[in-house]
C-alpha cells in the first residue's frame, strides 16, 4: 500500500503545475540522444502526449544534423562548416530536406502517434510557417537561413483541434526557395510568435554550468547576460543560451536547457518541484543565479 500512496503523492506534486499551464503553449526543441535512443524516444513521445491530455499544447520542432551528416558521407558528400552552421549549396540543401521533412518527421509524428498521440508533421513550407532569409551576402553559406518571420496560423488551428504539431526547421524564401535554419533559432522564434509559456531546449549536457562546473539550476536575463559576456559559456551551449535568452525578451515567461539524457527528462522539469535542468526568467521569481546541487 505504501508505494502507491507515494505514486498518488506524486501526481499531487504535479497538480499546481498542471492547473498553473493547462491550455498553455510549451514549444519543445527535440534533438540530442533524446532523439536517437530508443528508450528515450519512447519516453519522450510518453511526455508529449501526457501534456497534451493534461491540457496542455505542446509544440517541437526537431534537429537532425547527425543524420544529415551520415546520409552525406553515404552519399560521398563532404560536410563543411563555418561557425557551427553547415554550408548548405543546392545539393545539400535537397539531403537536408528530405532528411528533416521526409525522414525524420514522419519518424517522430509516428512514434508519437503510436503511443496514442495525435501528431501531425509540418515543414516551414506548410502555410508557409517559417519565412527565411539567405545568411551572409556573398552566398558562401548557400541555402543556409535565419527566420525572417513565423506565421503561426496553421499552429493555432492543429492546437484548438487537439493535435500535436512536430515542425521541421525547414523555411520558406522569396520564389520557393528552401532554407536550411537552425532549429534552436526556429523553435525559440516560434515560441514567441505563440506567446508561449515555456521554451524547453533538449541537450546532451546537464544545463548551464558556472565557472566550477555546477549546474545553474535557474538566473534571469540579467544573470545569462553576464555569463555569456565573461565568457563563462561557450562553444555548443552559447547559442542554445543566446536563443533562450531572445526568446524570454520576446515574451515567452521561461525558457528551460535540460538534460534530453534524462528519461521523462520533459515531465520532471514541468511538474516537479525541483526540475532538472537550467530555467532563464525575465524577472520576478528569479532575482539571482544560484547554482543547484
Amino acid at each position: 500500500m505504501k508505494k502507491y500512496i507515494e505514486k498518488v503523492k506524486t501526481l499531487l506534486e504535479s497538480l499546481p503545475y498542471i492547473r498553473q499551464f493547462c491550455d498553455k503553449t510549451v514549444v519543445i526543441k527535440y534533438g540530442g540522444n533524446a532523439m536517437v535512443n530508443k528508450e528515450l524516444k519512447k519516453s519522450f513521445a510518453m511526455d508529449v502526449i501526457l501534456m497534451k491530455y493534461v491540457g496542455l499544447n505542446p509544440v517541437i520542432v526537431h534537429g537532425g544534423g547527425p543524420q544529415i551528416g551520415e546520409l552525406l558521407n553515404r552519399l560521398g558528400k563532404e560536410s563543411r562548416f563555418v561557425n557551427g552552421l553547415r554550408v548548405t549549396d543546392k545539393d545539400t540543401m535537397e539531403v537536408v530536406e528530405m532528411v528533416l521533412v521526409g525522414k525524420i518527421n514522419k519518424e517522430i509524428v509516428g512514434l508519437i502517434n503510436h503511443y496514442g498521440g495525435r501528431a501531425v508533421g509540418l515543414s516551414g513550407k506548410d502555410a508557409c510557417l517559417i519565412k527565411g532569409r539567405k545568411i551572409g551576402n556573398n552566398g558562401s553559406m548557400g541555402f543556409v537561413g535565419d527566420v525572417d518571420s513565423i506565421n503561426p496560423g496553421v499552429i493555432e488551428v492543429l492546437e484548438k483541434d487537439k493535435f500535436i504539431p512536430v515542425i521541421a526547421p525547414v523555411g520558406v524564401g522569396e520564389g520557393g526557395a528552401s532554407y536550411n535554419i537552425n532549429a534552436d533559432t526556429v523553435a525559440g522564434e516560434i515560441a514567441v510568435a505563440l506567446k508561449a509559456e515555456k521554451l524547453i531546449l533538449l541537450t546532451n549536457v546537464e544545463g548551464v554550468l558556472d565557472r566550477d562546473g555546477k549546474l545553474v539550476s535557474a538566473m534571469n536575463v540579467d544573470n545569462a547576460v553576464k555569463l555569456v559576456e565573461g565568457g563563462t559559456v561557450t562553444g555548443g551551449m552559447l547559442p542554445k543560451l543566446r536563443c533562450a535568452l531572445n526568446a524570454v525578451k520576446g515574451g515567452v515567461a521561461k525558457a528551460h536547457i535540460i538534460d534530453g539524457r534524462v528519461e521523462h527528462a520533459v515531465l520532471l522539469e514541468i511538474f516537479t518541484d525541483a526540475g532538472i535542468g537550467t530555467e532563464i526568467s525575465c524577472r520576478g521569481a528569479v532575482d539571482a543565479m544560484h547554482s543547484g546541487e
